[in-house]
């Protein structure tokens, strides 16, 4: 008889968008803390910096006080910049359950602008899906808040 290891599923979104500025504009959208705060929320303790830990405060659910936990991972300026993402609590079914992901955003030089490619990687099923459905559509309203503070900078 053979034995079936279960492997953890995981989910990643992806959500791709060109926008009509230069990568050097949008990378300053994406790194400056003022700027996030406009965009996503306010972190706390940010720097654009390899290694650095950071917060992020939401609505808090059951066990889970809201706190997302930020580390920065990887920072090549106006090509990539990753950190991971981890919030949640054990104790949590659905919203709010313990989640350990890494969020990727690249940038590359297009024709008309700059494609953006965020990739929120590592939603394991089934523990996962409330995140991985709310927050699918949330990156997708955050690439649009991205755009109009880009906008704004000129």
């Amino acid at each position: 008889m053979n034995e079936v290891v279960l492997q953890p599923h995981t989910q990643d979104i992806v959500v791709d968008e060109v926008f009509p500025h230069a990568p050097e504009t949008i990378w300053k959208t994406l790194t400056s803390g003022a700027l996030m705060s406009r965009w996503i929320m306010a972190p706390t303790g940010f720097e654009p910096v390899e290694g650095n830990r950071f917060t992020f405060q939401t609505t808090p659910a059951g066990e889970w006080d809201g706190v997302i936990h930020c580390q920065v991972l990887e920072v090549l300026p106006n090509e990539r910049f990753v950190y991971a993402w981890k919030g949640g609590h054990e104790g949590n079914a659905g919203y709010g359950s313990r989640l350990d992901t890494v969020v990727t955003w690249a940038l590359s030089k297009v024709d008309n602008g700059t494609r953006l490619r965020l990739v929120h990687s590592g939603f394991m099923t089934p523990k996962n899906d409330t995140a991985f459905k709310n927050m699918s559509q949330g990156w997708k309203k955050v690439l649009s808040q991205i755009g109009a503070v880009t906008d704004e900078q000129g």
